[in-house]
């Protein structure tokens, strides 16, 4: 296989992935998917913050932290990975998550593109784990300070 056709395949399963994301597939069933994209395409940011997305939904805090330290690792001005990050060291009672939120708020704040996606993003979160208290949290410190 090339390595144009090989980039090509990974595209198209991300954007697979995303898409029975979207039409509301089991986290189990689609962890799997972005954890191959990941193994694939290991500098592709977006998947690794899609993969730690996915763990954090299925209350899997630790590897949802080592995948969204990735994602910041890669693409450090990525406020989805950093809100990530945020929460899962949130959920996993670590300090220095102060940093990322004041990060992410200071990227939505210069990209008013990024603040919907980040809101659309939490709503989401929220619509398939309505209990969700951490996530509460976040919204609020990135929204109304």
């Amino acid at each position: 296989m090339t390595q144009q056709t090989e980039v090509k395949a990974i595209d198209e399963l991300f954007d697979q992935g995303l898409e029975r994301y979207k039409a509301g597939e089991s986290i189990k069933s689609l962890i799997p998917v972005f954890k191959e994209v990941c193994d694939r395409a290991p500098r592709a940011s977006s998947a690794w913050i899609c993969l730690s997305w996915l763990y954090l939904l299925d209350n899997q805090p630790q590897l949802a932290y080592k995948a969204a330290s990735k994602s910041v690792k890669i693409n450090p001005q990525d406020p989805q990975g950093r809100i990530n990050l945020a929460l899962s060291m949130l959920e996993t009672g670590q300090k220095g998550l102060r940093e990322h939120i004041d990060i992410a708020q200071q990227l939505i704040f210069v990209n008013e593109e990024w603040k919907e996606e980040v809101k659309n993003s939490l709503e989401d979160g929220l619509t398939r784990k309505p209990d969700w208290k951490n996530l509460l949290k976040v919204r609020k410190w990135i929204f109304e300070e």
